[in-house]
Order: structure tokens, then sequence, then C-alpha cells
């Protein structure tokens, strides 16, 4: 008898959220989904970034490619485009595959659906990205991504449009920052 006393008291003093007590727990809710939600931006971005570099080592590697069959880097003016097709103007390459050194018929994008930016004398290159921006320069989310950091010496055109200032980006790879490729 005491038992369905006690549950009986007990459904009697149960009594609902009041709504200060609703819009404190809301509010942490959405404390910790903004939280969240920052967090996997943050993510997204920089496997972006992660993905940017990948392909601009891929990249590169098809770049050796072309060096070790053509006894030189194509040209900025060939541009990575060279990679898909026997390019036709400048030093011509006898030894070019008939398939070219990419599958398919397109250098691909960076992850923003913008081209990359290559630059090259025949002997050094760089390839870069203008990050999600799509525009030289900038900071933060939007800094340019580039394979071997900025040029020394030679303005290249994000540097241009940052003010011609100082044109080497901080070094990624361990304080590392070598801007050419090593010859093969």
């Amino acid at each position: 008898m005491e038992t369905g006393f006690f549950q009986k008291t007990l459904i009697q003093n149960q009594k609902g959220f009041s709504l200060i007590e609703i819009l404190i727990a809301l509010t942490l809710l959405a404390l910790a989904g903004t939280f969240v939600g920052g967090k996997f931006l943050d993510s997204y971005h920089e496997g972006q970034v992660n993905s940017t570099k990948i392909q601009m080592s891929s990249l590169e590697g098809r770049l050796k490619e072309f060096r070790r069959k053509c006894s030189f880097y194509p040209t900025t003016e060939q541009g990575l485009e060279a990679l898909v097709t026997k390019p036709s103007g400048g030093r011509e390459c006898k030894d070019y595959p008939q398939n070219g050194f990419i599958d398919g018929d397109a250098v691909p994008k960076d992850p923003w659906d913008h081209d990359f930016v290559y630059e090259s004398d025949g002997k050094t290159f760089n390839i870069y990205s203008y990050g999600p921006d799509g525009e030289a320069g900038g900071e933060g989310t939007d800094a340019d991504i580039y394979l071997k950091g900025a040029a020394k010496g030679a303005a290249s055109p994000a540097a241009k449009d940052a003010g011609g200032g100082n044109t080497e980006a901080p070094a990624t790879n361990g304080g590392q920052g070598n801007n050419e490729a090593a010859p093969q």
C-alpha cells in the first residue's frame, strides 16, 4: 500500500519545464551547434586545401615525366595544357607520348573549380591556386596555395596584385621555401 501511495504522490508532484528552463536549454544547444558547425567548416576548408596540394603534387609528377621525355619543362606560354596535348609553339618535344601525360582531355581544376596557375621558364616551374576566392593574394582562408612557395626575385601575378612587396610566401614544408624543381 505504501508503494501505491508513493507513486501517486510522485505523479502529482511532477511538473513541466518552465519557459526559462526551455530557453536556457535551447541557448545551450544553439551554442553547441555553432561550435560544431564552425569546426565542420574549418575541417572542410582544410580538406580542400589538402586536396589542392595533392593535385599540385600529382601535376608536379606529370611535369617531371614531361621533362624526362622532352628534356625541358613546358613554358608558361605552353602551360599545363602541354600535359594533355603536344605543344605547338616554342621548343618541340620529340618523344611526346601519343596520349599525353594526363588521362582525359583536360587539365584538372582545383577544388573551387578554378584553373591552376603555372609559371615556368623551361628549367624550373611553380604551380599555384588562387584558393576559394579565385583572385591573386588573399589572407586566411582566401590565401593562395603554392606548390613551392611564391617566386623569389621575380614578382608573381599574386605579388603584383598585392602591391609588389615581399614575394616570398611563408615556407610550409618544414622551413624550406624552395621554389625550384629538382632537375632529374
